[in-house]
């Protein structure tokens, strides 16, 4: 570990100081992480705190502007963790903007607030491009024009500007120059292109125009029937997502910020650049793509094959799907990369314990447009915790927390108004999860500091996150929905974006859940068969599995479904055909696998499961519906009122759909045989160990519990977490006073557990 990871622990130890002497000085107590159990398989392990966003517009630049927003937080919101990014030109490799980042983390410090930065390459581009101007990625756009006559025909490709929250205050990623990359003829019939007839005219073709514009050429004339397919290569202002240089250069912009006490670093909805109802028409390229290609394809070029993937041949239908298994599949793997060396590094600059965020999803939602952004890689780019933004469906989310062994997830939130704030925040934490709270937006630049505090959303989430002491693993879901990662990402057929959320929504609809998973997780190992021949992902088993759309995969994923059908321990089932493999040759994998998976459509499958796990008295969680968020596509989302359960065995009762603060829980629960009293608001969870003994507990406004053989009768309502430590001790956190912040002397009836109690103070709305 580096010096500077000295500093990251400096930050702890002050955090812990303040914790030390919470009863003496309560008001000062704003956040608190404690060790959990069962975290060995993550670099953090304790619990994680509030979370929230931080966009740097102009204001922050000034003179201590940065003052402002975190005195405002300070007093106003219980976050600890602050993602924080630049929406500003002043890119981050300038001394100004380091000083200035500097001077905000240490008083972000001063104010019991980490700075979790930005330092993507994205807010580097013009350091990139004047030290590695060759190095930028490109777009190819394809144009069709008719050839019949003697007459040539001029053609224009204009360029393309592409644009996304990187390039919000900051140039897009406009087009620095642009060339003719190929020009082919063929004879175009209904049934596709003849590929007897591809020719290359490039060379006969006269290049008038090729500048940032786009590129002008004059093609020449031609029989009847013939076309002519001009392929131009728009350079971006973007680094190429295979640029040789590019892991090198980030690793140098973390050791850029060395000597911040940074309490971690952000990489941000990372791939190629955004693009908007997409299409096969512009395909990315660049030469180190190219040779990428190549060298797993020896013998292919990828500029030919660019045609063949976006227009089709006749008679070449396995080899266009094989192109586009190849193009696809090394583009996710090569955005996972990317991934996983920043986290690394990051991990080397600022210690194990620096937070990696914030998420990989971009459109957040498996549309072509996150096929198009980065194939999907959400499931194999590496996070601490499991992370994921705007309207992400809650299968994938609780996917990404198994696969990171986290006990939680967290969902960079948005939208226009302050209200599904309220109500979403509740079904975050049914659906195993917690907010990140991102300011409303649309919204103006004077209210991107205040918009989120006059509200009592954020003493809710400070309710809600009591839960975070005592979770310790994800949310159950008995089901896993392993979508054919090829299929989703191959547009020749009918299948791109296709994850199979008709499956998962009718799942969770009945509150059943199901993990959502690519197919590709099982050749990286982390889908597997456990000891007791389970399907497992991280620490989940299934009792049920679906294979959705498994065309195009390799013949081993039918070995990995034999090893499942021989321990029957997971019952399988499949939707959808597989007549080829990645490479587009015919296969019949149907044949290929275990007798015992059950095939049939979406809607039945999805019954004959939740049949079986009825049959299996496996109890139904919060039945879920159709949601969506800031005008992102809906899928299934946990009811605002309901019961989740947790893999550790955490039984937890949440209730949001009257009161932001949270509704009346007045309830008996059985917990496996064993009877557990709340009268509470908001939330209630409780976890028993085999004996029926408390393990651990919290509630809002708790004024009585009795159970696992503890009981608790309080005078007045009080937020409380209670659970035993790693020496087998108790241990509490207390919120007492929802608008009044913790004071007063400690309640007997509380007193007379443990003497271990830190007090926590809430945050008061912004009048």
């Amino acid at each position: 570990m580096r010096k500077v990871s000295f500093r990251v622990l400096q930050f702890l130890v002050a955090a812990a100081l303040l914790t030390v002497g919470a009863v003496a000085v309560a008001s000062e107590i704003r956040s608190l992480r404690v060790e959990l159990p069962g975290q060995e398989h993550n670099a953090i392990k304790t619990s994680w705190p509030g979370i929230g966003c931080w966009f740097w517009t102009a204001e922050e630049f000034e003179p201590e502007g940065y003052k402002r927003f975190l005195d405002l937080h300070a007093e106003h919101a219980a976050f600890s963790l602050l993602t924080t990014s630049f929406r500003h030109p002043l890119e981050i490799t300038t001394p100004e903007a380091h000083a200035q980042v500097k001077a905000a983390v240490e008083y972000a410090q001063e104010r019991g607030m980490g700075l979790v930065l930005d330092l993507d390459v994205r807010l580097a581009r013009q350091a990139y491009l004047e030290r590695y101007p060759d190095e930028m990625q490109e777009l190819v756009r394809l144009r069709e024009v008719p050839m019949a006559g003697p007459n040539s025909t001029e053609v224009f490709v204009e360029s393309r500007r592409l644009m996304d929250h990187y390039t919000f205050r900051a140039p897009s990623y406009f087009t620095l120059s642009s060339r003719l990359l190929r020009v082919y003829a063929y004879t175009a019939t209904e049934d596709g292109i003849d590929p007897e007839t591809v020719e290359d005219i490039t060379a006969q073709c006269i290049v008038l125009e090729e500048s940032p514009a786009g590129v002008r050429v004059v093609v020449p004339g031609g029989e009847e029937g013939r076309t002519a397919c001009v392929m131009a290569a728009m350079r971006l202002f973007t680094p190429a997502v295979f640029a040789p240089h590019l892991l090198e250069f980030e690793h140098e912009l973390l050791e850029q910020y060395a000597d911040v006490p940074l309490a971690g670093v952000c990489k941000d909805e990372w791939g190629f650049p955004g693009r908007f109802s997409p299409t096969p028409d512009e395909l990315w390229f660049s030469t180190f793509m190219a040779e990428a290609y190549e060298a797993r394809r020896p013998g292919h070029d990828l500029i030919r094959d660019l045609l063949l993937m976006s227009k089709g041949e006749r008679g070449r239908e396995g080899e266009q799907s094989a192109a586009i298994n190849h193009y696809m599949e090394m583009n996710w793997q090569r955005n996972a990369e990317i991934e996983t060396d920043f986290y690394h590094a990051v991990k080397e600059v600022f210690g194990e314990d620096a937070m990696v965020g914030t998420h990989p999803t971009w459109y957040a939602f498996p549309s072509p447009e996150e096929v198009f952004k980065n194939g999907l890689s959400w499931w194999a780019s590496k996070r601490d915790l499991a992370q994921t933004d705007e309207a992400t469906p809650f299968a994938a989310r609780t996917a990404l927390a198994k696969k990171w062994h986290s006990p939680l997830w967290v969902n960079m939130y948005y939208d226009r108004s302050i209200t599904p704030y309220e109500e979403d925040i509740w079904r975050h934490a049914l659906g195993g999860g917690r907010m990140n709270f991102h300011p409303l937006f649309p919204v103006a630049d004077a209210e991107l500091t205040t918009s989120l505090l006059s509200s009592e959303l954020l003493i809710a989430d400070a309710r809600i996150r009591l839960l975070n002491f005592i979770s310790t693993a994800p949310l159950d879901c008995p089901v896993a929905v392993i979508f054919g990662h090829p299929h989703a990402l191959n547009w020749s057929g009918d299948g791109l974006g296709d994850v199979g959320l008709e499956v998962t929504n009718a799942l969770w609809e009945a509150g059943y859940y199901a993990d959502l998973i690519p197919s590709s997780e099982v050749a990286e190992g982390a889908l597997h068969i456990d000891a007791v021949g389970c399907i497992a992902y991280g620490p989940q088993r299934y009792a049920a599995a679906v294979l959705y759309q498994p065309q195009y995969e390799r013949s081993a994923l039918a070995a990995f479904f034999h090893e499942a059908a021989e321990h029957g321990q997971t019952t399988l089932h499949r939707v959808g055909d597989w007549t080829r493999d990645f490479d587009g040759n015919a296969f019949d994998g149907n044949a290929a696998l275990p007798d015992a998976m059950v095939a049939g459509n979406a809607a039945a499958i999805a019954e004959s499961i939740i049949a079986q796990l009825e049959a299996a008295g496996v109890s139904p969680q919060t039945p879920s519906n159709m949601r969506g968020a800031a005008g992102y596509p809906a899928s299934m989302m946990p009811e605002p009122s309901g019961q989740a359960r947790l893999l550790d065995g955490t039984v937890i009762l949440a209730s949001g759909r009257d009161a932001v603060m949270g509704d009346p829980i007045q309830t008996t629960l059985d917990v496996d045989g064993h009877t557990v009293q709340f009268d509470a608001i908001g939330v209630a969870a409780v976890r028993l160990d085999d004996d029926g003994q408390l393990v651990a507990m919290a509630a809002g406004g708790l004024r009585a519990f009795d159970g696992g053989g503890l009981s608790i009768q309080l005078d007045e309502r009080a937020d409380i977490a209670l659970w035993r430590n790693a020496d087998g001790q108790w241990q509490g956190v207390l919120q007492e006073g929802v608008l009044q912040g913790a004071h007063g002397p400690l309640p007997s009836a509380l007193s007379a557990i443990t003497a271990d109690w830190t007090r926590l103070r809430l945050p008061v709305p912004l009048l």
